[in-house]
């Protein structure tokens, strides 16, 4: 079975050998570990064009994301729009291996201000207030957004946790029909942007989240892509909580 990517934690590596650190010093520990979440502070640097829309992701209403503060996974009540990491791993899409810094330090969102690895009390203040959604980007662009809340009303997370939850019950055939054709209109309407309305395939994750057919997996439902086809494969056998 493919190893599982582990998610990432703010705890520093080893708690005890940063007791007396009461400064940065740019280790790069912090942006490692997957990038900051947007806040209403930070709207303008996407409105100037300072980040660009290609380079976030959305967690969307009711997905399953990993909480840095109460380090579980935990239902979102709400977008929480992120930095992408580079090559498929959790560092920041800014940070800079070889100089141990931030491209873009001087217009680094308020979450990456309030940070010390040290201290994180000033982070945990902010963490979850006042967070920027799509809707407070793109709501009015025109043609765009609807498609947005049509997927949100189609893919709504609140009612795939209930399909997978039923998957095992009398109706299990009916179930992961549902199911699939959730899944399957995720893919389609991707797809479908990109060739009819010519958005760049690196906005998708913006406008529509991570693809179910990845989130779908913290649910405990994998799903197997087979052509033009989807199927479920059994639940994922999950290790007891140590």
């Amino acid at each position: 079975m493919q190893k599982r990517k582990r998610l990432p934690s703010n705890k520093p590596a080893d708690a005890r050998s940063r007791k007396s650190i009461t400064a940065c010093i740019r280790c790069g520990t912090c942006c490692k570990k997957g990038g900051p979440s947007f806040h209403h502070a930070d709207k303008r640097l996407i409105e100037e064009g300072i980040i660009h829309s290609r380079w976030l992701y959305t967690i969307r209403k009711g997905e399953l994301a990993y909480d840095n503060v109460r380090e579980r996974l935990l239902p979102v009540d709400s977008d929480i729009i992120k930095l992408k990491g580079q090559n498929d791993s959790w560092t920041c899409i800014f940070f800079d291996e070889s100089q141990r810094a931030c491209r873009i330090y001087a217009h680094r969102p308020m979450e990456c201000k309030a940070l010390q690895c040290w201290d994180t009390r000033r982070l945990e203040k902010i963490y979850a207030k006042h967070r920027l959604t799509r809707a407070d980007l793109i709501s009015e662009i025109e043609g765009l957004w609807g498609l947005v809340e049509d997927h949100q009303r189609r893919c709504d997370y609140d009612t795939i946790q209930k399909l997978v939850k039923a998957l095992d019950r009398p109706q299990k055939k009916k179930t992961r029909k549902q199911l699939i054709e959730i899944i399957q209109y995720d893919s389609e309407i991707r797809k479908l942007v990109v060739a009819k309305a010519g958005l760049n395939a690196d906005m998708l994750d913006f406008l529509f989240g991570r693809p179910l057919t990845l989130t779908i997996q913290n649910f405990g439902v994998r799903v197997n892509p087979s052509g033009e086809k989807i199927s479920l494969m059994p639940p994922i056998r999950r290790s007891p909580a140590c």
